[in-house]
């Protein structure tokens, strides 16, 4: 295997070299922006909104925002993704082999994106920019020659009357591995279409000992729940008893850094931790360089990026786009200003609200971090808790506590008397006692809108701790465990009625 590893190696350099040479940010995203059009001009989509005219233009992409509205997924799928189960050449020629139900966090239900053979390709595409990059870090040959554990959803995919086959889009993907990825591909095809989220995970740590894993990819709270797993059946003191070539772990859809303690105790030497931004809607960035977990937007993807600042430009206080949002380019940007993404793509979405937010690192190459969900700002009373603000006093809350809290969910909601109190649960297994004081504390020195609103209108704060095991039991009674599922960290009064209850009669 020695001279695999070498000849790997050697083949992500010489192919990094070649692609070394890119056009200008810009340009990358205006020669995007052209090829979409131009191949999607003669669909429904396309004559609707004349896509023929704008190519003519001289200025393409102002053409483009003036013609085009912006689409969140229910105006999209209800106006013309809903007739592409029936009709070809509605958003994208042809009709899409595959809907990927969305894991995501928002909504009443799971959304159904549309997945057409050039968006497949395209994220085979960033996938690969990923692994060519991985020549900045200077990785041992040892990583090349060992295997790449992906903890996906489950590849069996729901074949609908129509005959579209469904799914979450890491089984989609993994259903249409190539035969040669099982050459280093784990756990393989077999347990990976496995549908019980603990019958898997049992199949992955059986044949654990067989595999010698380089690289893992997935969650965050459910790669770390596998890998207790494993170290619990196989009584080891640590991961690296067992794989001793894991190196690099892939996070992906949730922020990492509330989990990067536990991590830590599990394994024997440090690993290193890439952040990626696959989401059912596109591979949109990655981590391509050391020392930092920013991520490089994918511009010569099959990808058209536009941004809405997230302050009153683009926002109301609600977080909720504006009727008329300002709409920045790539060349527009500013490094630390966070915005609403929109992505225009080769799955047939237009001007898409995806639902995060992001904030520039840097501009040359343009990398960004993902600082949280429009709908997980909480704003209900003027608090203003963006995602970020309430990760970073988790993060403190954990570490005075001197303990890890990976997950928490948070609601505005009524007391008694009909006055606005913030509702915290907490995953972990510190005492609760004293901790709404400290969290509160926390918050107000953090961020003064937070400290103004409970002078005012938000009079108490509110925490309970749950354990891990309740929370994985949640989260089954709501088909919500394993594979890409993420829990919304701010929910509505309702959802958090719910879970009190749940826990209740837990």
């Amino acid at each position: 295997m020695a001279i695999i590893g070498k000849l790997v190696k050697a083949g992500i350099d010489i192919t990094a070299k070649f692609q070394s040479v890119e056009d200008s940010p810009q340009s990358s995203q205006e020669n995007q922006l052209r090829e979409l059009l131009n191949q999607a001009k003669n669909t429904a989509f396309g004559k609707y909104y004349g896509f023929e005219e704008i190519l003519k233009s001289t200025d393409l992409i102002s053409a483009f925002r003036k013609e085009v509205p912006i689409f969140n997924y229910e105006e999209m799928h209800e106006q013309w993704w809903a007739r592409q189960e029936r009709l070809e050449d509605i958003t994208w020629p042809g009709r899409p082999d595959f809907f990927a139900r969305s894991s995501g966090t928002t909504g009443k239900s799971s959304k159904r994106i549309p997945i057409t053979n050039e968006f497949m390709a395209t994220m085979q595409s960033v996938g690969s920019s990923l692994i060519n990059s991985l020549r900045e870090f200077n990785f041992p040959e040892t990583l090349f020659e060992s295997e790449v554990l992906m903890l996906s959803s489950s590849s069996t995919l729901d074949k609908n009357e129509q005959g579209f086959e469904e799914g979450e889009i890491s089984g989609i993907n993994v259903s249409n591995f190539p035969d040669w990825y099982d050459i280093f591909y784990r756990p393989g095809k077999e347990i990976a279409a496995i549908k019980d989220w603990d019958e898997r995970v049992e199949a992955i740590a059986e044949q654990a000992p067989d595999w010698n894993i380089g690289a893992i990819a997935g969650i965050p709270s459910w790669v770390l729940l596998m890998l207790q797993r494993i170290i619990a059946r196989h009584q080891l003191n640590n991961i690296h008893e067992i794989w001793p070539n894991f190196q690099v772990f892939a996070s992906g859809g949730v922020a990492f850094e509330t989990y990067r303690e536990d991590f830590e105790a599990i394994c024997k030497t440090p690993i290193t931790i890439l952040d990626t931004y696959l989401a059912s809607e596109g591979f949109i960035a990655y981590t391509s360089k050391p020392d930092t977990m920013a991520m490089k937007l994918a511009l010569n993807h099959g990808y058209f990026f536009e941004f809405i600042p997230f302050d009153k430009r683009g926002i109301n206080e609600s977080g909720e786009l504006l009727s008329d949002p300002l709409v920045f380019g790539i060349n527009e940007v500013e490094v630390g200003e966070e915005y609403v993404l929109l992505l225009s793509s080769c799955a047939g979405a237009w001007r898409y609200t995806i639902g995060d937010v992001i904030r520039f690192e840097s501009l040359n190459p343009p990398q960004i971090k993902i600082t949280g969900r429009t709908k997980f700002f909480l704003n209900v009373v003027g608090s203003q808790l963006s995602e970020e603000k309430m990760d970073k006093a988790i993060l403190e809350l954990a570490e005075v506590n001197g303990t890890s809290i990976n997950e928490y969910m948070v609601a505005a909601v009524k007391n008694e008397n009909g006055d606005y109190i913030h509702q915290w649960v907490l995953v972990s297994d510190v005492a609760s006692d004293g901790l709404a004081e400290k969290l509160d504390e926390l918050l107000k020195s953090a961020n003064k809108n937070y400290s103004v609103a409970r002078s005012q209108a938000l009079k108490d704060i509110s925490v309970k701790v749950i354990s891990k095991d309740q929370y994985t039991d949640y989260l089954a009674q709501n088909n919500k465990k394993g594979g890409q599922t993420k829990t919304p960290k701010v929910m509505n009064a309702d959802k958090m009625k719910s879970l009190l209850e749940f826990i209740d009669r837990a």
